[in-house]
């Protein structure tokens, strides 16, 4: 019961930091941006010193916020990235493992599997869609050499009747 009660606590903290009013953009640094959401759950960083950096959380882990920096490690902006807009822009055939997670982030653990059968390795994210209804969105990739094959979008059907829960924006 413990465990489930930090969790519980964990997931509503990260809840209320990406809520937050945003940041003030050519002002706030990294570690003001540190301070508020905590560490990154990824970053990279760009030849000219440039950084991005993704936050996963939100209602449900249903929002992914993608923040860049410049190189003197002030905001240049921040951007929720699981939605139809940035879906669009996976390429089949030519995206990879890297481009994918440096365009809408990590997927759920839990929802990752390799098909060996295959040669399948599958991807999903929890999403808001833009129904204001929860969803999945997935994407599958070529197991030997990590290019996209194809990305798909399918309703979450926990809620009652098989009805996909409402989940806001």
């Amino acid at each position: 019961m413990k465990a489930v009660m930090t969790l519980a606590a964990l997931l509503l903290a990260g809840c209320v930091a990406l809520g937050e009013p945003p940041l003030q953009v050519g002002v706030a640094g990294g570690e003001q941006i540190r301070a508020r959401w905590g560490e990154p759950n990824m970053r990279w960083r760009d030849a000219d010193g440039s950084e991005q950096w993704a936050y996963v959380g939100g209602p449900n882990g249903t929002q992914t916020v993608m923040v860049f920096l410049d190189a003197q490690g002030r905001l240049l902006r921040s951007e929720k990235v699981l939605n139809s807009e940035h879906f669009a822009r996976i390429r089949p055939g030519i995206d990879d493992v890297p481009a994918v997670l440096r365009l809408i982030g990590p997927p759920n653990p839990m929802w990752s599997v390799e098909f060996s059968a295959r040669n399948e390795l599958a991807w999903e994210w929890l999403i808001c869609d833009d129904w204001s209804q929860l969803a999945r969105f997935g994407v599958l990739f070529d197991a030997s050499t990590g290019v996209v094959r194809s990305s798909y979008q399918t309703p979450e059907l926990r809620g009652r009747g098989g009805i996909a829960p409402w989940c806001g924006r």
